[in-house]
């Protein structure tokens, strides 16, 4: 490697050493159902396992075990969406370093809630990482604290590039690494790991569309960058000072996921691989749903980064993909009023196979005749095919058939 970067990876190697006993080596799960639905040799990197549920950890206890004494008494202060807080806090507690974190104010309450657990001073400030980084350097310096960096510092980044070490000692032929994208410090510290064991090994980056802060730094564009995500832990603004030079030179592609992809990565990791991914954990399974056919019969190792969700999040994110799929679809019938239509209706569902989720029997909007009823059904069904031959059954039994959104029912309850 020609190029001189910010660690090597014999600092890596000691990183690992350094950090054995504290952090969990984690498992690299093949996944057969993922590996069907993709095409591809799936093998899942579960970082979710930590104590913390994060790759965090990683760089939190090498920065942490190489502080001086008179560091660890003045304490540190770290920035954070939630698991570098949640790493730090947890390992801080562990050496008895009193630990400040500086939270963005739109963390998901679980994660803040998790990181008081851990003893540390919680500090709310900003919309995102950027604003809380201000927040966090203004008290570094007023407080004498020992500002951790989650992404742009070499002790940190040293132990995150432990992952590939493992990875690579237990699938030594993977043929591409699929990190999520963030800061760079993941990305930056596996690339510099794995391209000096494996030069050959593809290495790829995954970003969500909201906060495309490294793809514009690489191609010198100016998307918009902003806006609420469910990957939260990656919504950063700033690209890291050491870790662009790394992913420039070293990562061959940045892939770009949108909402909808990321839920449908969260829901895959519950549904198929029966585990917890938070949203930026699972980006990099959205990278592959994004282009099956790119990684199609190579052996692709994905970074499942953190399992920091929370659980009704996650219950409404496997709802929404469920509506996607039509497994789950809401449906109004109208029809003139007469004793036991709302039996007829049901009866009908039954008989088609469907299961009745949620009914509502109305005769009072405006929009009905005087002797009209509706009736709005959410019901659970096999897929598309299924809702239509339901369609047809029920028009065909003489009620009016529209399919309608959650949301419609709300709008309707309000006038």
């Amino acid at each position: 490697m020609s190029q001189t970067f910010a660690i090597t990876l014999p600092d890596i190697e000691a990183a690992a050493g350094r950090i054995a006993g504290h952090v969990l080596r984690t498992p690299l799960v093949h996944s057969p159902r993922l590996s069907e639905l993709l095409g591809a040799e799936v093998l899942v990197k579960h970082e979710n396992m930590h104590a913390t549920a994060s790759f965090k950890e990683r760089g939190a206890a090498n920065k942490l075990l190489q502080l001086s004494e008179e560091e660890r008494k003045r304490g540190v202060i770290a920035m954070s969406a939630g698991n570098h807080a949640q790493a730090v806090a947890y390992h801080a507690r562990r050496f008895g370093i009193p630990a400040t974190i500086v939270m963005p104010e739109t963390t998901p309450l679980v994660k803040v809630e998790n990181t008081r657990a851990q003893g540390a001073r919680i500090v709310l400030h900003g919309e995102t990482l950027y604003e809380s980084g201000f927040k966090a350097r203004e008290m570094a310096e007023a407080g004498d604290l020992v500002l951790i960096h989650p992404y742009d510092d070499p002790a940190i980044m040293a132990g995150q590039g432990t992952m590939a070490l493992e990875m690579l000692a237990d699938v030594p032929d993977l043929d591409v690494l699929i990190i999520p994208l963030g800061g760079g410090g993941l990305m930056a510290a596996n690339a510099i790991a794995a391209k000096a064991m494996r030069p050959d090994i593809e290495m790829i980056g995954s970003e969500t569309e909201m906060f495309p802060a490294f793809q514009n730094a690489l191609d010198g564009k100016e998307r918009p960058i902003g806006g609420p995500t469910l990957a939260e832990g990656i919504a950063v603004k700033t690209v890291g000072e050491l870790t662009l030079p790394v992913i420039k030179a070293l990562v061959s592609d940045i892939v770009l996921v949108d909402e909808q992809l990321i839920e449908r990565a969260v829901n895959l990791y519950a549904g198929l691989h029966h585990t917890m991914a938070e949203g930026a954990g699972a980006v990099a399974l959205a990278a592959m749903l994004k282009d099956p056919a790119r990684f199609a019969g190579r052996k692709i190792g994905l970074v499942l980064s953190g399992g920091n969700i929370d659980t009704r999040l996650l219950a409404a994110v496997m709802v929404r993909d469920l509506e996607r799929e039509n497994r789950i679809v809401s449906l109004r019938l109208t029809s003139n009023d007469y004793p036991g239509l709302l039996g007829k209706a049901t009866s009908l569902l039954g008989a088609q196979g469907a299961n009745i989720l949620d009914v509502s029997h109305s005769r009072r909007f405006l929009d009905l005749p005087a002797k009209g009823v509706s009736i709005d059904l959410t019901i659970e069904t096999r897929g598309s095919a299924h809702v239509q031959e339901i369609e047809v059954a029920l028009a065909s039994a003489g009620f009016t058939v529209r399919r309608v959104r959650p949301q419609d029912f709300a709008k309707d309850s309000l006038g």
